[in-house]
């Protein structure tokens, strides 16, 4: 267990190492920051001051060196739009968007195991055939849309949820199913597919001989073997739906990382989209990891070393 830590931490230290670099490439090629900070009216005198003052004349690997450097010690810059540290912006928006991911994250489980177990045990019924018809509305309808018809059903029409704003459950909830429509397809045909095959196991059939009641049989021994896959698909969504918020996060007006993101997109803050880009991205990498831990814990004959 020791060694395998040690190998996946390095792994995702490299992998972060990656993102930040093509991040930090790819912001830089998309145009002149200087320009874009200045504005387009600017004088030469004026872009080539900004270029100096930020260091943007220098070379890209030595730019890329001294924010990497500045990044491990903390210091993520400057916000050129808010003016505060970068650190303090994303420390005060990243707890909204990690509620609104864990809800729902929750609230897509919590539909697509029985879901999925009720397709799998009598695949090819009406139930199955019912389920696969929500696992495919869910993963062909864009969440801009789900978002609306939620906005116009349970916000206007029945006004049993707000439609703006907030960070308590009352006012997350609404998002929180428009993100969990769209992470339940994976799960429920991961879990379908998973009981399928156990169902199909002999210990199975030797449970049923040894007349075990059928829902003892399909949770307290096929779901368990199915849970493996099903954790590390749910922590991936949830890597999913924390990137995928930003159009979420834009439509009900919720002030978390997605909408500070989008925010700095549309005011040129440099800073501030890099630290987000990489904000989500260590959130990503440390639930792959957790995933991988409790698979193993779940399933004790998963070897990890």
């Amino acid at each position: 267990m020791k060694s395998f830590l040690i190998r996946r931490a390095l792994m995702a230290v490299m992998v972060l190492l990656t993102i930040s670099f093509i991040s930090f490439i790819m912001l830089k090629v998309s145009g002149d920051l200087a320009i874009s900070l200045a504005g387009e009216n600017a004088g030469a005198d004026y872009v080539e001051f900004l270029r100096k003052t930020y260091g943007w004349d220098r070379p890209l690997y030595i730019q890329y060196a001294d924010w990497l450097w500045n990044a491990l010690h903390g210091n993520l810059g400057a916000s050129f739009y808010y003016g505060k540290q970068v650190m303090e912006l994303v420390a005060e928006r990243m707890p909204v968007t990690m509620k609104l991911g864990a809800l729902a994250t929750g609230l897509s489980i919590t539909a697509a195991i029985p879901l999925g177990m009720a397709a799998g045990i009598r695949p090819g019924s009406f139930v199955d055939r019912a389920v696969l018809l929500i696992a495919l509305l869910g993963g062909a309808t864009p969440i801009f849309w789900t978002s609306f018809l939620l906005i116009l059903m349970l916000g206007l029409n029945l006004r049993w949820l707000p439609i703006t704003g907030g960070a308590d459950l009352q006012h997350l909830l609404m998002p929180a199913l428009a993100l969990s429509f769209y992470a339940m397809p994976a799960i429920i045909r991961i879990v379908r597919s998973g009981m399928i095959d156990v169902m199909a196991s002999d210990y199975i059939r030797t449970a049923k001989a040894k007349g075990l009641r059928p829902l003892e049989i399909y949770f307290r021994h096929a779901l368990r073997n199915t849970l493996v896959p099903v954790v590390a698909v749910a922590s991936v969504q949830f890597g999913f739906l924390l990137g995928g918020s930003v159009v979420v996060e834009n439509i009900f007006a919720i002030n978390g990382i997605g909408y500070l993101t989008w925010e700095a997109i549309n005011q040129n803050d440099y800073p501030v989209v890099q630290a987000s880009v990489l904000t989500v991205s260590t959130a990503y990498v440390v639930l792959t990891l957790f995933a991988d831990i409790v698979n193993r814990a779940i399933d004790p004959r998963i070897r990890l070393e």
